[in-house]
């Protein structure tokens, strides 16, 4: 393929990707803080727009794994242009999967989803031998571990502020007025995070095909030059504009009712748990920790409190993202390496 070709294609899928993680997975950060009317949906594409942004371009990685979670062995593979070509058809069978998801309005995994890409990439070149299944392993487990810890975490958090604060003052609605301020901040901190850290998944796979376009050799891992970091931060930006007020709706109106106090306990138990997780090295998606946490403070009200139908459609969602993108980009490759 024409190295220019192969640019303007790499670019091409990076920013899809890109546009899929702001209208999927940024939304999750805002959706509380939109729920909750603490802001608008259009002081949410402002504030998460801003944040995201700074955080990939300041405090991204400038060396990023391209085998994302040690799922594919890169010693089998001898020929850097299989690399490149498994980057490209992992980051469309991501996307794809995302934009689907996005449009059914079910919040699901980024990190996942790209994790299923390279799976799909990985079989498809190297048979199941080129698999590390105990990486498999850890993500399935991640599906348990992270949404019960992060409703633990904010059903806790919640109980203790409706017992020593809410409980105990004469107009309860102040206080939900200060914590619609402190959940801006919380907000804003989950999306900077967001940014500085899930980036990757779009840019990443990228950096690794324009190594190989540009004739230098591809490993495990590739430096990410600064200006594709302001890239995926511009597709992320897109894509959390455009349509990310659907997966916004699903997390801050339709599995339960949120109210800044609600919201402030599951944002704070979100970014509590994942930094927690990532001291310890264990795998965990944003995403299903935060819709934890918003059935934690929906639980603290009663199972009643919450949209049983909504819930099962996304855990649905959760189980099938590793298969359906894994599926998707192993025919992506089959197909352009015919």
């Amino acid at each position: 393929m024409d190295f220019n070709i192969f640019v303007l294609a790499a670019l091409g899928v990076g920013l899809y990707m890109a546009w899929n993680i702001g209208a999927n997975d940024v939304a999750n950060a805002m959706g509380t803080s939109v729920g909750s009317r603490a802001i608008t949906l259009k002081q949410a594409v402002v504030i998460a727009g801003i944040m995201e942004f700074l955080g990939a371009v300041f405090f991204g990685e400038h060396v990023t794994d391209t085998i994302r979670k040690g799922i594919v062995d890169p010693s089998k593979i001898v020929d850097p242009h299989i690399i490149a070509i498994g980057a490209l058809s992992a980051l469309l069978g991501a996307g794809l999967w995302l934009t689907f998801a996005t449009w059914k309005r079910l919040p699901v995994s980024t990190t996942h989803s790209i994790v299923g890409g390279m799976l799909g990439f990985g079989l498809a070149a190297l048979g199941f031998g080129g698999i590390s299944w105990g990486g498999i392993g850890r993500i399935a487990a991640s599906w348990i571990i992270s949404p019960i810890a992060g409703a633990i975490a904010a059903f806790l958090i919640f109980t203790l502020i409706q017992k020593f604060l809410i409980g105990r003052l004469e107009e309860p609605a102040r206080a939900e007025r200060v914590f619609a301020r402190f959940q801006v901040l919380t907000a804003g901190y989950v999306a900077f995070a967001h940014g500085s850290n899930d980036v990757a998944n779009a840019i990443g796979p990228i950096a690794a095909a324009l190594t190989y376009g540009s004739g230098a050799s591809v490993g495990p891992t590739v430096a990410v030059p600064m200006w594709l970091f302001a890239f995926g931060g511009i597709g992320i930006v897109l894509g959390l504009s455009t349509w990310g007020y659907r997966v916004m709706e699903t997390i801050g109106k339709r599995v339960t009712e949120i109210t800044p106090t609600r919201g402030f306990s599951a944002e704070f138990a979100t970014a509590s748990v994942v930094l927690a997780n990532s001291y310890i090295g264990m795998p965990i998606s944003t995403t299903h920790v935060l819709v934890g946490s918003v059935i934690g403070v929906g639980m603290a009200r009663g199972i009643k409190a919450l949209n049983l139908r909504i819930i099962r459609d996304i855990g649905v969602s959760w189980i099938t993202t590793v298969p359906i993108a894994a599926t998707i980009s192993g025919v992506v490759f089959m197909v352009l390496t015919v």
